[in-house]
């Protein structure tokens, strides 16, 4: 095939546009904004191969816009006023120019702040595609500017229609076999991902005429897991590791520790994770977490991967299922407001060390009640003003 699969099949409506249903139904505001062509400039945010790039296709030729593609990651300012320059001409002809920008969270603010006046006068309408949270990557000024609208991850059945789909395509050009089950098993190991699956798709058909399960796996080698590191999904799957070991769920725990391993993340920065968990979530409850926490990073740090996951899985296990107490974390928290509301109140003299002449002199350690000889129920350790503070 002269062009990629996921290219050559493309849909170029919104009845071929398949997964994304709440976001495209009749009736919806995105639909409606389609089909009365009064598109606003958007961000779509959504994970890999969930249609970003398709939709706006979509959206350009229903409304019968010029369509002008960029990447955030080769691209800079220069080509975007030869865009600009040619919206100019378009507008003269009453013709609108869509800009898509693909992965726009990779510019920086300063080439996102270059887009404002454009998308505010409606030189262009401004289409751009990421993977990451827009309230944190994309420049607040722009953002104001523009519509978010939030994409899913496919479904298997969704997949399995862009499958079939593509097949129908494919066998015009070319005679195939491919089963249902392996057309379902294409769509499972995909990740909700239709990109990775056109694209296995794609290189089992240049294999075979027969394509099987087995081709399927040999392609794909295995289940490709969005997992970035550095973006939100990081913080998502940490954060469901953290609550469900939380709610004593030992089963989902390890799921998600699996998810972050498999995914490549560092075993140090899970197992620091654990430590943190061991005194913020279990504490007083159970004293041998915190060791248990240690020794597994001492096991991450000395062995690595893949060795060191069945320590992390023990540990993460353990945590889930140990009792939790909140008294320490919660403590502090109470602390902390009590510092930032008075500031930096002053010792008492009775608490303070008297190291020097000078400082007996000044009454430093007077009437301090040293506790193994002599009874100091009745003592103070807070400054005055907190006197009688309560913390646990």
């Amino acid at each position: 095939m002269p062009t990629p699969l996921s290219d050559f099949i493309r849909p170029t409506t919104l009845a071929d546009f398949f997964g994304q249903k709440k976001l495209v139904e009749k009736n919806s505001y995105l639909f409606r904004a389609i089909e009365s062509d009064n598109i606003p400039s958007m961000i779509l945010w959504g994970p890999p191969g969930s249609g970003k790039t398709t939709l706006a296709h979509i959206i350009a030729t229903v409304t019968k816009s010029e369509f002008l593609k960029i990447s955030a990651v080769s691209s800079g300012k220069k080509i975007l006023l030869e865009i600009i320059a040619k919206a100019n001409e378009n507008n003269f002809q009453n013709k609108k120019t869509i800009l898509f920008i693909d992965e726009i969270h990779r510019w920086s603010k300063a080439q996102q702040d270059v887009l404002l006046p454009y998308v505010e006068n409606g030189t262009i309408i401004l289409i751009g595609a990421t993977t990451e949270n827009p309230s944190f990557e994309v420049n607040s000024a722009l953002i104001s500017r523009m519509r978010v609208f939030v994409l899913e991850k496919l479904k298997p059945d969704d997949l399995e229609k862009i499958i079939k789909r593509a097949l129908e395509k494919i066998k015009s050009k070319k005679k195939i076999k491919i089963a249902s089950d392996t057309i379902k098993l294409l769509a499972n190991l995909s990740s909700g991902d239709a990109r990775m699956a056109l694209n296995t798709l794609e290189a089992c058909v240049n294999q075979a005429v027969n394509i099987t399960s087995e081709l399927v796996h040999e392609v794909l080698q295995k289940s490709h897991l969005f997992y970035d590191k550095s973006g939100e999904e990081h913080y998502n799957i940490i954060s469901a590791l953290h609550k469900s070991m939380r709610g004593g769920d030992p089963n989902a725990s390890v799921y998600w520790l699996a998810r972050m391993i498999e995914g490549g993340e560092d075993p140090l920065y899970i197992a620091r994770r654990l430590i943190r968990f061991a005194s913020e979530d279990i504490g007083l409850a159970n004293n041998t977490a915190i060791v248990l926490a240690n020794a597994t990073f001492d096991a991450c740090h000395k062995l690595g991967l893949p060795e060191c996951n069945v320590h992390l899985t023990q540990c993460v296990i353990y945590m889930a299922k140990s009792k939790k107490d909140i008294t320490a974390y919660g403590a502090y928290s109470k602390a902390k407001k009590d510092v930032e509301k008075f500031g930096n109140l002053p010792v008492p003299l009775h608490l303070r060390n008297a190291s020097t002449k000078l400082m007996k002199e000044l009454d430093y350690g007077r009437n301090y009640k040293y506790t193994p000889l002599e009874d100091s129920a009745e003592q103070n350790y807070f400054p005055d003003e907190l006197k009688d503070s309560n913390y646990l």
